[in-house]
């Protein structure tokens, strides 16, 4: 937790006038019991109705300056505790966008999600209580037995053999209730993981009729939560009432043994409520303190959790400022890159080497699982291979800074994900100062222009949530527009193309041959038809290549070639595409 606190810094003078306020306001508290006191044993003692009346005014005073401080310490806490969980969400926010693919799954998104969202809450809940309870409960204390003693020697070691007993009570029970607060932790988690899967999922599980299974998933995880919450709150089901037990017993001893001492005119009446005022304020505190106190534990956890989000060291990381510096554009080569994922046993690409030059497309293609989405992947470096190098225009990407080499890739990734907003909102976020011409001829280029325009609001029109409005087709038109309009360097289709139908296929190839004149394009293709005028085509087979060269080539020369066309192309459609070639050539 004492990591954490730096991001208190910007709101110092909030928190230190919520502090000041507080003790303001404490000290008011204390002051009326003796007031009280000194009300009924000199003005109603001696029938003093003017001084009556004049402690009646100094305690209308304190009264009304004690709530007002303690509403600006309640005000200036809130703003300073507000403030420092913005500043703790926007770290762990701005930590996570420097995360490797392979850093999100060693925390986990739900956990991400959570960690964001429930764990900062509770910090924030619990600095309030901290500051409004916690804090004041020891100067409460100490300056409640100070003038207990000062009022009566006997009841103020009474008072102190009540706080002891509370005390010891109150450890007890929360060396119990701590660590089910760390449990909760975990099993929300789990709940926010499944429940995350449940909704995200929802069209596979009807799909196969998996409500009933999924419904159970949920249903456990609720209960496991709601079995840790049930045990947390029999904890205090017991502590409060035990507390207040406690509290009652210890001023009706206070009225019994401060009723006999009256009698035997040792005390004055009038420290009789003063004491029982001291001592409920001592308790009550106590009381608040320990309910606050079984709060921490859950902070602490959280704080925990946090700081394994802001300690955890990114995987990809920008090496010293290096020259980078070059005459080439857009030219991209692999030499001998090996790449394996994170706990895997075999490596996913193995001794990888091709290059890619300005004005060409180079297609990769392979089975399930060869390794053909990874090597997208790595371009913009979503996560580090293990041996070789990446070279954009001769320099090794690893010298590049990560926004510097990412602004000079227009990356489309295999699922489509657009931003909630406009369709114009959703291109823009390739280019943030394009204008609308910009916007239209990378629509047009990708096709979209058409549908954009037949729609009601058009480029105004609304996208919702990951463009669940929009088709499959819809979305990757308007992802493949987003990358088009940043004209980068290089340009990377992750099987970008596999939602359109094969007429749109083709105007879209045909207008991006015209629009990468400067440009490299990497194109991941599980559709052979969409890759037959590629300048290379490499092959793919259990992250090894298995043959380099064009359509004609490796007709020739690739087994693994010929054996995907034999799939996908008809005898009468590959001699068709082989005449052609001889005419192109």
């Amino acid at each position: 937790m004492i990591k954490l606190l730096h991001y208190m810094k910007p709101h110092k003078k909030m928190l230190a006038g919520a502090v000041i306020f507080l003790f303001f306001n404490n000290f008011t508290a204390m002051l009326l019991p003796t007031l009280t006191a000194e009300l009924i044993n000199v003005g109603v003692a001696n029938r003093d109705i003017p001084y009556i009346y004049r402690i009646c005014v100094i305690m209308l005073a304190v009264a009304v300056s004690g709530g007002l401080s303690s509403i600006v310490s309640a005000i200036m806490a809130s703003k300073a505790t507000a403030g420092f969980c913005k500043e703790l969400r926007e770290a762990v926010f701005m930590k996570a966008q420097q995360y490797s693919l392979t850093d999100f799954q060693t925390i986990g998104t739900a956990s991400m999600i959570t960690r964001c969202t429930n764990d900062i809450n509770i910090i924030q809940r619990s600095g309030m209580m901290f500051l409004r309870i916690l804090l004041p409960a020891p100067l409460m204390t100490i300056v409640g037995l100070t003038l207990a003693f000062r009022t009566n020697v006997r009841m103020a070691f009474f008072f102190v053999a009540v706080i002891l007993f509370f005390g010891i009570m109150a450890y007890l029970i929360g060396r119990k209730a701590i660590p089910l607060f760390q449990h909760i932790q975990k099993r929300m988690d789990q709940l926010t993981y499944v429940l995350r899967e449940g909704i995200t999922g929802v069209r596979v599980i009807r799909a196969f009729n998996r409500e009933e299974f999924e419904k159970k998933r949920f249903v456990d995880s609720c209960h496991d939560y709601r079995d840790v919450a049930v045990k947390t709150g029999r904890v205090f089901a017991i502590l409060l009432p035990s507390l207040f037990l406690i509290l009652d017993l210890s001023v009706a001893s206070v009225i019994w043994f401060g009723g006999i001492q009256v009698t035997a005119g040792s005390m004055e009446i009038g420290s009789i409520f003063a004491l029982i005022e001291y001592l409920t304020i001592i308790l009550f505190c106590g009381v608040m303190a320990v309910m606050g106190f079984m709060e921490i534990p859950r902070a602490l956890s959280s704080a925990e959790r946090i700081n394994e989000v802001l300690n955890l060291t990114p995987e990809i990381r920008d090496e010293p400022a290096a020259d980078i510096k070059s005459s080439l554009r857009g030219t991209l080569e692999f030499q001998d890159v090996t790449f394996m994922y994170a706990n895997a046993e075999e490596p996913v690409l193995s001794h990888l080497s091709f290059t890619a030059k300005p004005g060409e497309t180079t297609a990769i293609i392979g089975g399930t699982g060869s390794g053909k989405s990874t090597i997208a992947n790595l371009i913009p470096r979503f996560y580090q291979i293990n041996e070789g190098k990446i070279l954009l225009n001769g320099i090794d990407i690893r010298q590049y800074p990560q926004k510097t080499l990412r602004d000079r890739i227009g990356f489309i990734p295999q699922k489509a994900f657009l931003f909630r907003g406009t369709i114009e909102s959703n291109i823009r976020f390739g280019k943030n100062d394009a204008s609308m011409e910009e916007i239209q001829a990378a629509a047009k280029v990708a096709q979209a222009h058409d549908f954009i325009e037949g729609l009601e609001n058009g480029y105004h029109s609304y996208v919702a949530q990951a463009g669940s409005n929009l088709s499959g087709g819809q979305k990757q038109r308007i992802a493949i527009a987003r990358a088009l309009v940043k004209k980068p360097e290089v340009y990377v289709f992750d099987d970008s193309f596999s939602a359109l139908d094969f007429k749109t296929d083709s105007m879209l190839r045909k207008a991006l041959k015209a629009e990468i004149k400067d440009s490299s394009l990497i194109l991941v293709a599980q559709r052979i038809s969409t890759i037959l005028d590629a300048d290379q085509i490499i092959v793919l087979d259990d992250g090894k290549v298995a043959g380099i060269g064009t359509h004609k080539e490796l007709m020739k020369t690739c087994a693994i070639y010929q054996q995907i066309a034999a799939t996908q192309l008809s005898e009468k459609e590959l001699q068709g595409k082989e005449d052609h070639g001889h005419e192109s050539a």
